[in-house]
């Protein structure tokens, strides 16, 4: 058996299109004797593949590219397959932007997890695998801890009593691996915070953690050391329950954010999946190879098969086909490519075939183009804690600041012994200013309002939407999918003189039963919703960009456009056809036997239930921008039916996202509302981005807010939820504030002058606790909130 072999001077050996691999002098001579015993003793570990279509370029001069496997005719040397140089990761944090890192970590400003500045395919989230391992591994010790420290309400004690002294160190070991390795990134970040003044959440996450369990450490370990006036019954009150309770507690709310940042990144790599992995590049000899998508050059000639995604940006040059571009336009019909007709990387092509030519490529096509803006207006969104962290900010210095002062003022001026009650009141104020509270009163409110607003169908992201959403001023809407229903329908047949309303669209029927095209299956169902049943046809062909002719039951039948009646000798417009298109149907005129036979409508339907939901936003003074992809008189007369002053028409994806950015920057507080790929970066610009839920995965990962049921009204109702919502998370900030406000001069001492009474840390944490509840019990009254 003869073995092909290319083995290039001083290089590697190619063997059939794979390069083989030598582990030693020793492999490479066993195989030149005997290269097909070689081959099956070492079966395909012996090569790896390369990519058909692989240029090969010199090491030592990158300008030496040949299409196959040699040697350098300069300097000799092997040359190797040509690679994409490897694209640089950068990592910047979503809140504060100016920070970009070259490897993942946490912001120096705010505390959040850096994620990637460009797109990336990586479905694995490192930050993420390490928080909810964290979060599950400090609930095995958190509830029982939890149970330990509920167990002092029992009629008796009997814990206490069974327990005795070991009780402590039990708790001890039970709160210990939580807060030192769970809550391990809080510390760490809550130092940096403090080490580089940019006080922000995590600081009041690690100083309310390290000081209650470093307190309970002390009372665990030397009790002795504290006074008599902290111990209740003879012995010294435990913090380690609280301590490990906010952990846990951060925990699940880093989970729960990163989750949703991931979704956001997993809606991009979902848009650059639409293109193709590989192209057919046609070479110059006439000869075809499939070749990997980062090969392909602007210029090269590819063919595209029927059904196939057009792999870049480019230029028809030879053959006719429609292709699908409702991930670009919106559009749900396929628009005609004949010989110099552009076509966009990632539309689907129809049944035709053809040749283009590449003009755009890589980063340059209108896909990455989408996957840029969706990518940089997402990153612009600030995080759901961020209305805690702006408090901290003046919250956290002001405690510590209080803290202090309450030290100093008792080693000064308090009674014997002096110092133990300047530790324990200072302790006081920091426990009871510890940010439980302040940390549940934003998530605990967005979570039961989420929760709310999905058993309404209105799911929400994060809190910026729900924040914004009362405040909005101008809906940006798109209307294939969003205001219509986005499938062809037949709505209008018009018959000639001559023929009946049923034979006309029975033998249109027939014809279109043999098409693959979206306007053909609208005819088809419209005919039998009518009790219509066509029959088969035959000697059916299609005319690209025109429509279809054939026969059926012996008559001649064409169904188009008024170019095909044109080539059939025939002017089938009237004033039905202008009437249709007025009303922005699609009109297809029909002709039997030579003579006009009427006229059929198809159009895209409004929505039910559009109208009303256009007519209460009005109401409430919201300005209405229709903006779409398709023909202006078709937009009109949607515009019309819906009571809409304001469109454009004709607007390509970029197109979209610079309309909303223009009203923004007009001042205007912006919702947009979509369904389609196409409207990704203008859901991504917007203040808000509403998508419909019977639209695309890729338009809601890339929206704050998904109307489930794809209903309009769902907008009023998310209004409702967002001033509900915001409304209880101000309420729970204040009563946050307020036991703050009321319990940080008690724990300080105020009350002790007049009334000799001292705040030990054990009823600080309970007022700690209380305020818990509190915040949580007003939460949950939404619930039952009106939408």
């Amino acid at each position: 058996m003869k073995v092909d072999l290319d083995r290039p001077k001083g290089g590697k050996t190619i063997h059939q299109g794979r390069e083989l691999g030598f582990c030693s002098p020793g492999c490479k001579a066993r195989f030149e004797a005997d290269p097909e015993q070689y081959l099956q003793r070492r079966g395909p570990a012996a090569s790896k593949p390369v990519a058909p279509g692989t240029r090969w370029v010199c090491p030592m001069d990158p300008e030496v590219i040949s299409d196959r496997p040699g040697s350098c005719p300069k300097c000799g040397m092997a040359l190797e397959p040509e690679t994409p140089a490897p694209v640089k990761t950068e990592w910047t944090c979503p809140m504060h932007p100016q920070i970009v890192r070259d490897q993942p970590g946490s912001c120096p400003i705010c505390g959040m997890a850096l994620e990637p500045r460009t797109v990336v395919h990586e479905e694995a989230n490192p930050e993420l695998t390490d928080m909810e391992r964290r979060f599950r591994f400090s609930l095995i010790f958190t509830v029982p801890l939890f149970l330990l420290g509920m167990s002092d309400l029992l009629p008796g004690m009997p814990v206490q009593h069974a327990l005795g002294r070991w009780l402590p160190f039990i708790e001890l070991a039970l709160a210990t691996p939580v807060v030192l390795w769970a809550g391990f990134p809080f510390l760490v970040r809550g130092w940096r915070s403090v080490a580089t003044w940019n006080l922000n959440m995590f600081t009041l996450i690690a100083l309310g953690t390290g000081v209650a369990y470093s307190f309970s450490l002390v009372a665990s370990v030397a009790p002795g050391v504290l006074p008599e006036s902290v111990r209740q019954h003879g012995v010294v009150p435990l913090y380690f329950e609280p301590a490990a309770f906010i952990v846990s507690l951060v925990l699940l709310g880093q989970v729960l954010e990163l989750r949703a940042r991931a979704k956001t990144r997993g809606a991009l790599r979902a848009l650059l999946g639409l293109a193709p992995k590989m192209a057919r590049r046609v070479r110059e000899d006439g000869g075809e190879e499939d070749v990997p998508l980062s090969l392909v050059r602007v210029g090269d000639v590819l063919r595209l098969r029927p059904g196939e995604a057009v792999p870049v940006d480019g230029v028809v040059v030879e053959g006719s086909s429609t292709v699908d571009e409702s991930m670009v336009t919106g559009e749900s019909i396929p628009v005609a490519k004949q010989k110099g007709a552009k076509v966009i990387g990632a539309t689907v092509n129809g049944t035709g075939a053809f040749l283009m030519r590449a003009e755009r490529v890589g980063d340059a096509t209108m896909l990455a183009q989408i996957v840029r803006m969706v990518s940089t207006a997402q990153r612009s969104r600030a995080p759901i804690q961020r209305i805690a962290d702006r408090v901290a900010a003046w919250f956290v210095p002001a405690v510590a600041l209080c803290a202090a002062t309450t030290f100093v003022a008792w080693v000064v001026a308090g009674p014997q012994p002096a110092l133990a009650h300047a530790i324990v009141n200072a302790v006081s104020v920091l426990i009871i200013a510890c940010p439980c509270a302040l940390g549940l009163a934003t998530p605990m409110s967005i979570m039961v309002g989420t929760g709310r607003g999905a058993s309404m169908g209105v799911l929400v992201r994060n809190a910026e939407a729900l924040e914004l959403m009362e405040k909005i001023d101008t809906l940006v809407v798109d209307k294939t999918g969003t205001l219509t229903e986005g499938k062809p329908k037949l709505v209008a047949v018009e018959a000639a003189a001559g023929f009946t309303v049923e034979d006309m669209l029975r033998a249109a029927a027939a014809l279109e039963r043999a098409s693959e095209h979206p306007l053909a299956h609208a005819i088809v169902a419209g005919a039998r919703e009518r009790g219509v049943e066509p029959p088969a046809a035959s000697s059916f062909q299609s005319v690209t960009g025109k429509g279809v002719r054939g026969e059926v039951e012996g008559k001649r039948v064409a169904v188009g456009n008024a170019a095909l009646l044109r080539e059939e000798r025939l002017d089938g417009e009237s004033a039905d056809t202008d009437r249709l298109r007025a009303a922005g149907q699609t009109a297809m005129l029909v002709a039997i036997d030579g003579r006009p036979a009427g006229v059929l409508g198809v159009a895209d339907p409004v929505k039910a239930g559009a109208a009303d939901a256009l007519r209460a936003l009005r109401a409430e003074g919201i300005r209405v921008v229709m903006v779409t992809g398709d023909g202006r008189a078709t937009a009109e007369s949607v515009a019309r039916e819906l009571g809409i002053e304001e469109l454009e028409a004709e607007v390509l994806p970029p197109r979209k996202a610079e309309v909303v950015q223009r009203l923004r920057s007009e001042g205007r507080i912006v919702a947009m509302a979509g369904d389609g790929i196409n409207d990704a970066p203008a859901l991504a610009a917007a203040h808000v981005g509403i998508a419909m839920g019977t639209g695309t995965d890729v338009a809601m990962e890339s929206a704050d807010i998904t109307l489930l049921k794809g209903d309009l009204r769902g907008i009023v109702r998310a209004r409702r939820l967002s001033r509900a919502t915001l409304r209880n998370i101000r309420q729970n900030l204040f009563w946050a504030f307020a036991y703050n406000v009321l319990g940080v001069p008690i724990a300080a001492g105020a009350l002790y002058p007049p009334f000799g009474i001292l705040l030990s840390p054990m009823i600080a944490s309970a007022a700690m606790s209380f305020s818990s509840v509190s915040v949580i019990a007003n939460a949950l009254r939404l619930r039952r909130a009106a939408l």
